[in-house]
């Protein structure tokens, strides 16, 4: 067991508050070293450059990108000197089979990220240093346009397992970073039966800004709302990470919480951002990669699936990935009136809000239930169904790395995300069909709540 597993488990909550402070002090040290201020001056001159400088520069970066990558990958040592469109489409199934081939760079050099991933594998990408020092720019201007910095009180809802049995009873459903004042919370435990713990716990926290999972929120807020209660603080902002943002969404946080729901898109393998400016438009960033829209014959479209290329993967070159969402594009006629050259995107379709109900009826989202292969070998896809509170299905591809230590691993992940009642039934098949719109879904829910 690690040693912050240990902590989490054994030590009292003041203890597990100072080594998580502590924690994610070294962490942001590390992700602002390096060239973190000089690509924080980079992105913030961003938005003042002219379109043809804009196109300049992505394909100075492009250029530079894919050079790296056929002088580095043996995977794309074939394609040197060849234009983008000439490169193969990579695959998830690539990555997972074929990491040491793509990377540039060993795994004793990198900073190596697990994902949960919204189409039901947990895939490992090696980063460089820069890469992360990189895309924390990139993400820390976006939302210093919101007046956000780091120190400012956030209340943080994301997919960790923070929690243990014993907090449901004294209601401290969250863990405190008392230097860089964020109070990170549970979304394993937002139930009617909890409300009051969370509610106190945010109300008396009062914090200026909230980053996390929309649904889990939202469930939180109509909670409030349907007893009466709306939120006396002023949050300036609530940046939405890991799921589609809905209209529904926008309406209960502004009924419960009077703040602005703000919509960025990546992932945690690297895809480059779709960030919302302050007028409410979604603008590709052309200088963190490109977005290749496409049909299902795989040709260019306006409305489609996406290949993405990021210019932030170094560490494992993501070169025409194919991630799994859909955006539309705006009009090519369309100007943001916040005066941005960048290009928009009409919507994306991408991380739905799909969930599981646990026997009680805790609505268990996506977010959370992906997060249960991290760390677990051997799975290259899964898919829930679920047909009654009590029972789900789990078809899973696996390869030979999925052994017996692999599945109790899994098994236990899923039972801390939905309960020691639930019947989790694990099933190997060969393949899991995608819908007939191309996407693959991790969960098919057919029950109401």
């Amino acid at each position: 067991m690690k040693a912050q597993d240990l902590i989490l488990k054994h030590a009292p909550m003041s203890i597990q508050n100072i080594a998580i402070s502590l924690y994610n002090n070294n962490l942001y040290r590390e992700r602002h070293a390096g060239v973190y201020k000089k690509m924080m001056e980079y992105y913030k001159r961003c938005p003042t450059i002219s379109p043809d400088e804009v196109r300049e520069e992505q394909q100075r970066k492009l250029a530079d990108f894919l050079h790296h990558a056929t002088e580095n990958s043996a995977w794309y040592a074939p394609y040197k000197g060849r234009r983008l469109e000439e490169f193969p489409i990579l695959e998830k199934s690539d990555i997972l089979q074929n990491l040491e081939k793509i990377a540039t760079i060993k795994e004793d050099q990198a900073i190596i990220f697990c994902t949960g991933g919204t189409t039901g594998s947990s895939m490992k990408v090696l980063y460089t240093p820069a890469d992360i020092q990189e895309r924390f720019a990139i993400i820390d201007t976006f939302r210093a346009t919101y007046g956000y910095t780091l120190g400012k009180k956030t209340a943080w809802f994301s997919g960790k397992n923070i929690t243990q049995e014993r907090d449901l009873a004294r209601g401290t459903l969250y863990r405190d970073d008392h230097i860089n004042k964020i109070r990170f919370f549970s979304t394993f435990h937002i139930a009617p039966r909890n409300f009051e713990a969370y509610w106190k716990a945010f109300t008396d926290y009062a914090p200026e800004y909230i980053i996390g999972i929309p649904s889990c929120i939202v469930d939180l807020c109509k909670m409030a709302l349907d007893r009466g209660l709306h939120f006396h603080g002023h949050v300036k902002a609530f940046f939405a990470t890991a799921e589609t943002i809905h209209a529904g969404h926008r309406e209960v946080i502004r009924k419960a919480l009077d703040c602005p729901l703000i919509d960025q898109y990546s992932s945690s393998e690297g895809a480059p951002y779709i960030l919302e400016c302050p007028h409410g438009s979604l603008h590709i960033h052309p200088l963190s990669g490109i977005f290749e829209v496409v049909d299902e014959n795989m040709q260019p479209a306006r409305e489609g699936e996406i290949l993405v290329t990021s210019f932030t993967t170094y560490g494992t070159p993501l070169i025409r990935y194919r991630i799994g969402d859909r955006i539309k594009l705006a009009a090519d006629d369309f100007r943001c009136s916040c005066g941005s050259c960048f290009p928009v995107a009409e919507y994306i379709d991408g991380r739905a809000t799909e969930f599981v109900v646990s026997v009680d009826g805790v609505r268990i989202f996506i977010g959370n239930i992906c997060n249960s292969t991290k760390g677990v070998q051997g799975i290259q896809c899964f898919q829930i169904s679920q047909h009654s509170r009590e029972e789900i299905l789990v078809k899973m591809v696996c390869s030979n790395k999925f052994d017996i230590f692999q599945e109790l691993k899994f098994k236990e992940a899923l039972r801390q995300r939905l309960g020691p009642d639930m019947i989790i039934n694990l099933s190997r098949v060969s393949e899991i069909p995608r819908e007939k719109s191309g996407k693959f879904r991790v969960i098919k829910n057919s029950i109401a709540i």
